[in-house]
C-alpha cells in the first residue's frame, strides 16, 4: 500500500476505534458498579442469612454489546446513520434527532483524538507490527484518561492488560524496550508511587493516591521501559501540578482531589514521542 493509503486506513480505524471506546468510558464504570453492588448484595445475604432485595435494573443484561447504543434521555435507540464518529455529530448540530437534547463533545472529542493518534502511529512507525502496537497502548490510554476524568477511576480491566501488553510486545520485539528493561519498568512503575502514597498516609493520616495510579504507571513502564520512570514521573508532576492551579477555586475548595490518571497518560505520551520507544536522556 502507499503511504498515503496507509495513512487513510489509519484514520478510519482510528474513528471506529474511538466510537467504541466512547462505549468503554461510558459503560465500564458502570458495569463496575454494578458489579460491585451485586458482590455486596451477596455478601450480606451470606453474612445474615436473609435474603437481600436489588434492584431490579440489575438483572437486565449491561455490558459493552448490550443494550445497543440508545440517547439517554429519551432512549430511543440510535440509528446507524446517526452513529458515525464525528459526522453525525456535526449533521445533528450536537443534539439528539428525537428529543433534541445535547450530546456530549466528549465524544467527537475521543473520537478525533484517537483517530490523530492511529493517523501519527502509522506516520511515525508504518504499517508494521510496531505501529499496531503503539496505536492499541495510546488507545488504551485515552480511554483511561476520559474514565479518570469523570469518575476518578482507573479500572484493573484496562490497566492490567495494559502492563501485560508491553511485557509480551517487548519480549517479541515489536517494541524497543527490551524484556529486562519492561519487566524492571513495570516493577518500579509501581514502588514509586506505592512508596510515595505510603509516605503521604504515614505524614498526613489520609490516602493520597488511588492505586490505579500504581498499576498505569507499571503499564507506562513496561512499554516504556525503566529508563524513562524518572522523567515521566517528573513530567506528570509538572502536569498535574499545573491542572490543580489550573482549577477553579470554587471546585479546588469543593474537592481537594483530582485525576492524576490524565496527567501520567499525557506525559507518557510526550515521553514516547520524544524518544520513540528509547530512553529519553539517550535520545536528547
Amino acid at each position: 500500500m502507499t503511504p498515503w493509503l496507509v495513512l487513510v486506513l489509519a484514520m478510519g480505524l482510528g474513528l471506529l476505534a474511538g466510537s467504541f471506546l466512547n462505549v468503554v468510558i461510558s459503560r465500564l464504570p458502570r458495569m463496575l458498579e454494578r458489579q460491585w453492588r451485586a458482590d455486596s448484595l451477596a455478601f450480606l445475604a451470606s453474612d445474615t442469612d436473609t435474603p437481600v432485595s436489588s434492584d431490579a435494573g440489575d438483572s437486565v443484561r449491561f455490558d459493552l454489546a448490550q443494550p445497543a447504543s440508545h440517547c439517554p434521555q429519551c432512549q430511543t435507540p440510535i440509528r446507524w446513520r446517526d452513529n458515525l464518529p464525528i459526522l453525525s455529530f456535526v449533521f445533528l448540530r450536537g443534539r439528539c434527532r428525537q428529543c433534541g437534547q445535547a450530546i456530549s463533545g466528549r465524544y467527537p472529542l475521543v473520537e478525533a483524538l484517537t483517530s490523530g493518534w492511529f493517523v501519527a502511529a502509522a506516520w511515525f512507525w508504518g504499517s508494521d507490527i510496531t505501529a499496531l502496537c503503539w496505536a492499541l497502548w495510546g488507545a488504551v490510554l485515552i480511554a483511561l484518561a476520559f474514565i479518570d476524568i469523570e469518575h476518578q477511576l482507573l479500572p484493573d480491566h484496562l490497566t492490567l492488560p495494559l502492563c501485560w501488553g508491553g511485557l509480551l510486545a517487548s519480549t517479541l520485539g515489536w517494541i524497543a524496550a527490551d524484556p529486562i528493561s519492561a519487566l524492571w519498568g513495570a516493577a518500579l512503575g509501581y514502588l514509586l508511587l506505592w512508596g510515595v502514597a505510603q509516605v503521604y498516609q504515614r505524614l498526613r493520616g489520609q490516602a493520597g493516591m488511588g492505586q490505579g495510579d500504581f498499576k498505569l504507571l507499571a503499564a507506562l513502564g513496561a512499554w516504556l521501559g525503566w529508563q524513562n520512570l524518572s522523567i515521566l514521573l517528573l513530567l506528570a508532576c509538572v502536569l498535574g501540578i499545573g491542572h490543580g492551579f489550573m482549577r477553579p477555586r470554587a471546585q479546588r475548595l469543593a474537592s481537594p482531589h483530582f485525576a492524576f490518571g490524565p496527567s501520567l497518560c499525557l506525559a507518557a505520551v510526550l515521553v514516547l514521542w520524544a524518544g520513540r520507544g528509547q530512553p529519553v536522556l539517550l535520545a536528547f
